[in-house]
């Protein structure tokens, strides 16, 4: 199986070939404004300095706000249902992607998660898998 990403320059991907790659989201962090965004921007979003220092950001979070996707946008590939919300990072960013699990009442606020690679469809030009970010529910328990 062949992978690429969704979009370049989103997200950096170990071997997207196994079994659970490893994924970071590639974010910004400005010192002229102490601010962390995503996607990387040349210029802080919050200030509009060119200041703007690439970071890979946490690979976790907590679930901010959820729900489930039951209709395919329009030009989506992908399959339904899927979950969608948002997760908040310990760099205070709040992050709007899919979730992992579809089903919005096995989800709760404040519930902590983990960055995934999601195979989101296979293109049928390249038969490559397409990969995305998401969010799982992390199930590791804290000792």
């Amino acid at each position: 199986m062949h992978a690429r990403p969704i979009e370049p320059g989103l997200f950096r991907i170990g071997d997207p070939e196994a079994e659970a790659p490893d994924i970071a989201l590639i974010g910004g962090w400005s010192p002229a404004s102490g601010l962390a965004h995503f996607p990387l921007l040349d210029t802080c979003p919050y200030t509009g300095v060119a200041d703007v220092e690439e970071r890979e950001l946490s690979t976790r979070g907590t679930l901010w706000g959820w729900t489930a996707v039951t209709a395919p946008p329009p030009g989506y590939r992908g399959q339904v249902p899927y979950g969608f919300g948002i997760v908040e990072l310990p760099e205070g960013l709040r992050v709007l992607g899919r979730i992992t699990e579809s089903d919005p009442s096995r989800l709760s606020f404040g519930q902590p998660m983990h960055l995934v690679a999601d195979a989101l469809f296979t293109d049928g030009d390249s038969g490559e898998t397409v990969i995305t970010w998401a969010f799982a529910p992390d199930t590791e328990t804290a000792s």
